[in-house]
């Protein structure tokens, strides 16, 4: 609609770590203590980390606690070759 103001919305992202466990996957936000999830695959792993940080911002805001602004800087992993 031509003259019409667009709202927008601020858009932070955080660093998420993904490991490999023995009979899974897990994933966690070191910015957001206590924020973590286990599943079957790095796919789901993505997705329920996804609304993990979601839920967990939205709290933080419906209860006036500060929301941590994502400081990490996320890097290209150094590979190395085997012994």
């Amino acid at each position: 609609m031509a003259g019409a103001t667009e709202r927008t919305q601020d858009v932070s992202g955080y660093a998420v770590i993904i490991e490999q466990g023995e009979t899974g996957y897990g994933a966690y936000a070191p910015e957001l203590p206590g924020v973590g999830v286990a599943g079957d695959s790095v796919e789901e792993v993505e997705r329920l980390i996804r609304e993990a940080v979601a839920l967990h911002v939205e709290s933080l805001r419906a209860h006036g606690e500060p929301v941590p602004p994502p400081s990490a800087v996320v890097a290209t992993v150094v590979t190395v070759p085997a012994a």
